[in-house]
C-alpha cells in the first residue's frame, strides 16, 4: 500500500512538472522590477513598431573594449534594443566595431565621419596611465531603403562624462523611437515658414530646415498677399499646423496681425523668434568693431501682450556667456583668442519640461528679456540667462573693445532673465471688442486649445554661412564648441505639433549610480587588500588553527 502511494506521488509530480513546463513555454512574461522602470517601453514607442511590414535593420557602432562609463551605455543600448525586438520579429541588429581591424581602421573612421557620425575621443586615466580611445556612439537604422543616423550620446560642454552618460541612458528610448518614427511614419503635419516681413533667408535657416524636414512638410508662406486678399491668405494659412517666424525685421500691418491672430484662434500653433532690439554681431565686424543698438518696433507689442508675454526693448548681458574670437596684440604678434562676450548668454534649460530636459546650453546673441503677464494662459519658462545677468537699454553704443575690459561683476545683479517662454491654453483674440481692419469670416474671439513659443532672439535659429555654404546650427567654428540650439528647436517643434507623442518620452527619469573615481584611487589599496589579500589570510589562518587542534586531538 505504501509502495503504491509512493508511485502515485511520483507520477503526480512528473505530470505536474510536465504541465508547468508546457504552460511556461507557451506563456512568456517579462517583469521590470527596476524602481524607475527603465526597461519598460512606452505605448508610443510600441505603437511605432507593431505594424512593421519589412525588416528594420539597426547597425550599432558602440562596440569594443571601453571604460566603465561607456560599458554602461553599451549595456543599456543592448537592453533597449532587446526590448524593441520583443515587440516585433522585424527588427534585426548588427553590432560593429569600426576600429577593430587595423587594416581598415583609418578608412572606416573617415567614412563614418563623412556620414556625420562624429567620433568621441575618450581620455581615460583610471589606471594611472593616460590613454585615448576613439568611440563612435552612433547607430544607423534602415527601413525600406531609407537610412537615418541615431546619436547614442548626448554631449555637453558643461557636464562631465558620467553626467553625459546618465543623460544619454535616459534618452535612449526617445533616440531610437524618434529614429523609427522618421522611417516608419509618413509626414502629415505642415509647417509654414513666414516670409515678407524681413525674416531670415533660407540659407541662414538651412540646418534647422534640414533637421525638421524628415518629420514634417515644409513650405514658405508669404504674407504679402494680405494687402490684396486678407481673407484668402487666412484661409490658406489655416492649412498649416505650425507657423515659424524667424527673426522678422519689418513691422507687421494690422491686416497681417489679424490674419495671424485668427490663425491662432482656430488652433494654429506658432514659433516666434522675435527681437525688440536691432543689433547683430556681423554689423560689429563690418563697422570697425562699433555699432549702435536701436529699438525694433514690429508692432507686435499688443499682439504678445494680449497672449500673456512682453518682449522688453533691452539687451541681456550675462557673465556666463559664449566667447568671441578676437585678434589680440599688434602686428605680427597678434593672435586670435577666445574672450567672453557678455552679449551672448548661454541659456540654461528648464530640467522639468520635456522640451528642455537634458538639453545642452543654448547660445543667444543680443537677446532681450521676456516678462510673463497674468492671464488664463499657462506659461512655462523654457530658457533663462544665468543669475549673473544685467540689462542694457537701447539705443546704446556697443563696441568689441568691451571684451578687453574687466566686467564689473557687482553690476550683474538682475538675476535670471526669461529668454524663451511656452504659452498653452485658450487664447483671447487681440481684436476682441476692437474694430477689425477687415471683415473676417467666422471671426473668433476665443481660441481652441493651442500652443505658442516666444523666443527673444532670432539668432537662436541662425546658422553660420561660410563660402556660401550653411554650417551646422549651434556649432561654433572658431571655438569648436557645440551648443543645444538645434535640439532645442527640434524639441520645440515636436512638442508644438505632437500633443501626446514621442516628446513625452523625454520626461522619463532614470537614476544611474556611478562609482566615485576619486574615492576609487584614494581607497584602491584598501579594497584590494580586503577583497584579495584578506580572504587568503583568513583561509591560511583557518587552516593553521584547524591543523593545530587536529594534531592536539590525535596526538597521543
Amino acid at each position: 500500500m505504501k509502495k503504491n502511494k509512493t508511485i502515485i506521488y511520483t507520477v503526480a509530480i512528473i505530470v505536474g512538472l510536465i504541465i508547468v513546463n508546457a504552460v511556461s513555454s507557451s506563456i512568456y512574461q517579462r517583469f521590470d522590477l527596476t524602481k524607475d522602470h527603465r526597461y519598460t517601453l512606452s505605448d508610443n514607442s510600441k505603437s511605432l513598431i507593431t505594424n512593421l511590414d519589412s525588416p528594420l535593420v539597426i547597425d550599432v557602432f558602440l562596440e569594443g573594449d571601453f571604460s566603465s562609463e561607456f560599458r554602461l551605455l553599451q549595456t543599456e543600448v543592448r537592453q533597449i534594443i532587446e526590448e524593441f525586438q520583443l515587440e516585433t520579429d522585424q527588427i534585426f541588429i548588427n553590432y560593429i566595431n569600426p576600429i577593430q581591424d587595423e587594416a581598415t581602421r583609418e578608412r572606416n573612421i573617415e567614412e563614418l565621419t563623412k556620414s556625420g557620425l562624429e567620433p568621441y575621443i575618450n581620455t581615460n586615466n583610471s589606471t594611472g596611465k593616460v590613454t585615448q580611445d576613439i568611440i563612435f556612439p552612433w547607430a544607423f537604422a534602415s527601413y525600406k531603403g531609407e537610412t537615418i543616423k541615431i546619436s547614442l550620446l548626448k554631449r555637453s560642454i558643461t557636464q562631465g562624462l558620467q553626467e553625459q552618460i546618465n543623460n544619454s541612458v535616459q534618452a535612449l528610448e526617445y533616440a531610437f523611437a524618434d529614429g523609427f518614427n522618421k522611417l516608419v511614419n509618413a509626414k502629415s503635419k505642415k509647417i509654414a515658414i513666414l516670409k515678407g516681413n524681413g525674416e531670415l533667408d533660407d540659407i541662414y535657416m538651412a540646418d534647422f530646415l534640414t533637421t525638421i524636414k524628415p518629420y514634417y512638410n515644409i513650405a514658405p508662406f508669404t504674407l504679402d498677399s494680405v494687402a490684396s486678399n486678407p481673407q484668402g491668405t487666412l484661409d490658406k494659412l489655416q492649412n498649416y499646423d505650425l507657423i515659424v517666424a524667424a527673426k522678422p525685421s519689418i513691422a507687421f500691418s494690422e491686416n497681417e496681425k489679424l490674419v495671424l491672430d485668427q490663425y491662432t484662434m482656430n488652433g494654429g500653433k506658432s514659433l516666434w523668434l522675435t527681437e525688440a532690439v536691432a543689433m547683430d554681431k556681423d554689423s560689429l565686424y563690418n563697422a570697425a568693431g562699433r555699432g549702435v543698438s536701436i529699438m525694433r518696433d514690429l508692432r507686435l507689442n499688443d499682439f504678445f501682450f494680449k497672449y500673456g508675454v512682453r518682449v522688453n526693448p533691452t539687451l541681456v548681458k550675462d557673465l556666463y556667456s559664449a566667447p568671441i574670437m578676437l585678434s589680440i596684440g599688434e602686428g605680427s604678434q597678434s593672435q586670435m583668442q577666445p574672450i567672453q562676450w557678455q552679449y551672448s548668454p548661454l541659456a540654461a534649460s528648464n530640467p522639468n519640461h520635456s522640451i528642455t530636459k537634458n538639453l545642452n546650453l543654448v547660445k543667444f546673441d543680443f537677446a532681450s528679456p521676456i516678462d510673463t503677464l497674468k492671464n488664463s494662459i499657462k506659461k512655462s519658462i523654457l530658457l533663462q540667462s544665468s543669475p549673473k545677468s544685467k540689462l542694457e537699454g537701447a539705443p546704446t553704443t556697443i563696441s568689441l573693445d568691451e571684451v578687453t575690459m574687466t566686467p564689473d561683476e557687482d553690476s550683474y545683479n538682475k538675476g535670471s532673465q526669461n529668454l524663451a517662454v511656452l504659452l498653452e491654453g485658450e487664447f483671447s483674440s487681440v481684436y476682441d471688442q476692437r474694430v477689425v481692419p477687415f471683415k473676417v469670416t467666422n471671426f473668433k474671439s476665443k481660441s481652441t486649445a493651442t500652443k505658442m513659443v516666444v523666443i527673444s532672439d532670432g539668432d537662436v535659429i541662425k546658422n553660420e554661412v561660410l563660402r556660401n555654404r550653411p554650417q551646422q546650427l549651434g556649432f561654433d567654428q572658431l571655438t569648436g564648441k557645440s551648443f543645444g540650439n538645434k535640439e532645442f528647436l527640434l524639441n520645440t517643434v515636436n512638442y508644438l505639433l505632437d500633443d501626446s507623442g514621442l516628446i513625452n518620452i523625454r520626461s522619463k527619469e532614470i537614476n544611474i549610480a556611478f562609482l566615485d573615481t576619486d574615492k576609487i584611487k584614494e581607497r584602491k589599496s584598501k579594497w584590494q587588500f580586503i577583497n584579495i589579500a584578506l580572504p587568503l589570510i583568513l583561509l591560511a589562518l583557518f587552516g593553521f588553527i584547524f591543523n593545530y587542534f587536529r594534531k592536539r586531538k590525535y596526538t597521543s
